[in-house]
């Protein structure tokens, strides 16, 4: 399978909504456009690239500029990434479509305050919009439906990850991108999604379920809650730790020197090994510290 030009138009034989056209801006930037919403490839810093997105712009992609584009949908690998990017969104689309959700007014109040509006999904499935906020509503029928382990009292689920749990328990009313999203819960509830699904998360399966691992294997250990270089020991990091990285009044506090190029931070925290980074009591580079020694 070839990829496409970064010149091309891309079409489905079987639909004709929408169409993904890729082209360069005004600038050089490789964009596309989806329907009513237009995509760029641009540059952000450390040398990387971001997706960025925009809605409407009723001119030709050659004429399109930097300036148009406000959204941030996160970072791109390469140009090949930033199609596919725009390809799925374009079967996203597609599907959403298909499905046939309809948007209609409302005066209900919901927990993010008055409703500006709702999507309907299904009978009993709703999406309402807030000013600030918004989240689905289900119907007490449609509530039952929802694995116990993740049902919300009064039916309400947050836009912002609590949705996830409508798709997943009704999967069909859901595009294939949106299922995809949902699937990435089990990084925020590990537990529940064990249980429903019949299944162990493995190791980095599960953001939520490795931190509470890294919590329990390291309860006992030294883990660095600030940092800054030395200026008294020039190589050399000057660390302030707690035991399992614990935070709060009455926390016992330590210092210890870390050589630089030993500290990488990691994924939930650096383990001071105290065989080797020995306890710190000089002069300290944190303004707090200052006048203050070690125990």
């Amino acid at each position: 399978m070839t990829t496409p030009s970064p010149l091309t138009t891309v079409t489905d034989s079987n639909s004709e909504f929408p169409e993904v056209e890729f082209g360069r801006s005004g600038d050089g930037y490789l964009v596309a456009r989806v329907g009513d919403t237009a995509f760029a490839m641009l540059p952000g810093r450390d040398a990387r690239h971001y997706l960025a997105t925009s809605w409407r712009i009723n001119r030709p992609m050659a004429e399109w500029k930097r300036s148009d584009f406000y959204g941030h949908s996160g970072e791109l690998a390469d140009e090949a990434a930033f199609r596919t990017k725009v390809v799925e969104n374009a079967e996203h689309q597609r599907e959403k479509f298909a499905l046939g959700r309809r948007d209609a007014g409302c005066n209900a109040n919901t927990p993010w305050g008055p409703s500006q509006g709702v999507t309907v999904y299904a009978e009993g499935v709703v999406c309402h919009s807030a000013a600030g906020h918004g989240g689905f509503h289900l119907s007490a029928e449609r509530n039952r439906k929802v694995n116990p382990v993740l049902r919300a009292r009064g039916g309400w689920y947050e836009e912002d990850e609590a949705w996830a749990i409508v798709a997943i328990t009704f999967p069909h009313l859901f595009t294939g991108y949106e299922r995809r999203c949902a699937e990435r819960t089990k990084d925020s509830w590990p537990d529940a999604w064990e249980a429903i699904f019949g299944i162990v998360l493995e190791p980095g399966e599960s953001r939520e379920k490795d931190r509470c691992a890294f919590e329990k294997e390291h309860a006992d250990n030294w883990i660095v809650v600030s940092a800054i270089m030395s200026n008294q020991q020039p190589g050399f990091v000057e660390v302030v730790a707690t035991p399992g990285g614990r935070r709060g009044a009455g926390t016992e506090e330590r210092r210890f020197l870390v050589p630089s190029d030993e500290y990488r931070i990691g994924r939930f925290g650096f383990v001071v090994d105290e065989t080797r980074h020995l306890v710190y009591s000089g002069p300290s580079s944190f303004i707090g510290w200052q006048g203050r020694k070690s125990p």
